[in-house]
């Protein structure tokens, strides 16, 4: 077995030992203005904890790429989320900001140089992977960032357990092509789907906030495509989807994908344990190793 279905599989465990962290120094208080940053996996992570953070009053959040991090603006902490921590952007973001901001850095690593540079540091050494696919690492620091918030991680991981049982509901015999979409703080969660897809299994996969889909990205649309939602569905968008021929998936959507419609309140996060687990049968049905995808490296560290 890959290590990344092992992987994946052990998402909920991980998400509860993570909860356990939500007291840790350095997270932000109610009504401090934060940035949080990353590269890839880890940004769209920011992205999702930056949508929830600002949504439920806690604060003007902003969430940025490493590399295009805007110094201009002043913030009251800055958190960067990297599994190697030593990824170049990154450590450059928090060696600059040394001194000047406050900084909290989320990694797998405790000797990673960003654990010395940062102000604060929260180590997830239990959801370190092996492989290059980032799955558990990510979701287990969105985990802890809701339970910072608030958010019931029991709740989660219950659905979390269901996800990595559920009968998939794409099969890449059927599907061509796949469009997450998201809204609000499950945009993010949408990048990263298509970005597992892209680098796992080399698969055409998009993202696109849900709303947006209609300018344009529509077009794709057609027998043999899938465009898959997480949670909240704009009214009536599954009627405009099914009519380009193309299958529409939600795990509300004909009773859930599970076919039983017994999961109404199924969390967006868990969600993307299915996802994860559909690009990794689309990597292994073209005889692909998923944790080593072609061109893509653990950390980018740059000369």
């Amino acid at each position: 077995m890959s290590h990344v279905r092992v992987e994946i599989a052990s998402q909920p465990d991980c998400w509860r030992q993570a909860a356990k962290l939500a007291g840790s120094a350095g997270l932000p208080v109610p009504g401090e203005r934060v940035a949080v940053a990353g590269c890839g996996t880890s940004w769209f992570m920011a992205q999702s904890y930056a949508g929830l953070r600002e949504r439920e009053g806690h604060g003007e959040t902003d969430a940025f790429q490493a590399s295009e991090f805007p110094y201009g603006r002043k913030y009251d902490r800055v958190i960067a989320i990297t599994r190697s921590g030593t990824t170049t952007e990154v450590v450059d973001l928090l060696a600059a900001l040394r001194g000047k901001i406050p900084t909290t850095v989320i990694t797998a690593d405790p000797e990673a140089p960003v654990a010395a540079i940062a102000d604060e540091a929260i180590v997830l050494d239990f959801a370190d992977e092996l492989s290059v696919v980032q799955t558990r690492f990510a979701t287990s620091t969105l985990a802890l960032l809701r339970a910072h918030l608030g958010h019931d991680i029991e709740a989660l991981a219950a659905d979390g357990d269901a996800a990595v049982r559920l009968p998939l509901p794409v099969h890449p015999a059927l599907a061509e092509q796949i469009t997450f979409l998201g809204r609000g703080w499950t945009v993010g969660l949408a990048e990263d789907a298509a970005l597992k897809c892209r680098e796992a299994a080399e698969w055409w996969a998009e993202a696109y906030p849900a709303m947006e889909y209609r300018h344009g990205p529509i077009a794709l649309g057609r027998e043999g495509r899938v465009v898959w939602a997480f949670g909240e569905v704009p009214e009536g968008l599954s009627e405009e989807v099914e009519a380009t021929g193309a299958a529409f998936v939600h795990s509300q959507h004909n009773g859930g994908y599970w076919g039983a419609g017994e999961r109404e309140g199924f969390d967006p996060m868990a969600d993307l344990v299915v996802a994860q687990r559909v690009a990794v049968l689309f990597a292994t049905s073209q005889g692909l190793d998923p944790d080593h995808p072609r061109g893509v490296t653990r950390s980018v560290v740059l000369p």
